[in-house]
């Protein structure tokens, strides 16, 4: 009963955050709005830390380190293959594979559930589809690319998951502390890299541009022009920087919210299976269907309240398992 309420929650909770963080990419890149996320989870992380607790042993280092990178390849892999599209096939098929391959390391690894509980995850994972499932008007049917990349980040999510429940039973949160410290770091240096590319794509595009004659009549129209541009210059510096302010704000949110959804798959995976945790984790997607709906008036359709529903029986099934 308790994995269940945890995984359930812990899927609108990380459905949130995707939210937060949704809204932030509209307003900053979406690899800034990561790097933030990441950087802020770990102030959250670093700040509970002395009243949850953990040990510090080499297994709750080394595999913390290597689910932030599977973290970092995951939401890359994400990002490309949804904008690649189309998102009704990729977002629930990345949803999928997130839940299959950590339950299949999980019954292999000797998961036992009551046969009502395998019912349960067959429901389940129908119900990722399904609240997944954005019907699009003349969608196309996706590329190979993108349906490698949707595999890929569906993999590296479930590895996610396969390595937090690796590490020791004492570690406490300390496996979430090393997945944010290298999650951020990788994705800053990303943030980092484009902007170097990008200085010098300006750079050059300035020295090989050339400056417009400013003589006589012409000139000074060209002097009464800049003096208009010059105010709508600064009309414009300043939305962009309320919308860089906005977006950071959003993004440090995502980031707290997430780690409240990460600390919940952390105690559901140490108090149950990680076969059930990873299934139900997976209906992620709800809680930005639902947030949308409620604060952006985004219609649900038929066929996500039926995931929503069958969702619902899944989890009171697995409770009874």
């Amino acid at each position: 009963m308790l994995t269940a309420v945890l995984g359930l929650t812990g899927a609108l909770i990380f459905g949130s955050a995707d939210f937060l963080g949704g809204l932030a990419a509209k307003r900053i890149s979406s690899v800034l709005a990561t790097a933030v996320a990441a950087t802020s989870g770990l102030v959250a992380l670093l700040l509970f830390l002395p009243f949850v607790g953990g040990a510090w042993s080499a297994e709750a280092v080394l595999w913390g380190a290597a689910s932030g990178v599977s973290g970092a390849i995951a939401i890359s892999l994400l990002y490309a293959c949804l904008a690649i599209g189309p998102m009704s096939i990729l977002s629930p098929l990345t949803a999928v594979v997130s839940a299959v391959v950590p339950a299949t390391v999980g019954l292999a690894g000797g998961d036992r559930l009551a046969p009502i509980g395998y019912w349960a995850l067959g429901l389940a994972l129908l119900a990722v589809v399904l609240v997944g499932f954005v019907p699009e008007r003349g969608a196309v049917r996706p590329s190979l690319i993108g349906v490698l990349m949707a595999l890929g980040s569906g993999a590296m999510i479930g590895a996610f998951m396969i390595m937090i429940d690796l590490t020791p039973e004492d570690s406490g949160l300390v496996p979430l502390v090393l997945n944010r410290a290298v999650n951020g770091s990788i994705m800053f240096a990303v943030v980092g890299l484009l902007a170097l590319v990008a200085l010098r794509r300006r750079r050059a595009l300035t020295v090989a541009g050339t400056l417009p004659a400013t003589t006589g009549e012409a000139g000074a129209d060209a002097i009464a022009n800049a003096s208009a541009d010059t105010q709508t210059n600064a009309d414009a510096t300043s939305h962009r920087r309320s919308t860089l302010f906005i977006g950071l704000r959003l993004a440090a949110a995502c980031g707290v919210v997430d780690v409240v959804a990460n600390f919940l798959l952390l105690l559901g995976i140490r108090a149950g299976d990680l076969s059930v945790m990873s299934v139900l984790t997976a209906m992620y997607p709800a809680g930005t269907i639902l947030l949308a709906a409620v604060v952006l008036r985004e219609r649900i359709a038929p066929v996500q309240w039926l995931g929503l529903a069958l969702a619902l029986a899944a989890a009171g099934m697995l409770a009874l398992a």
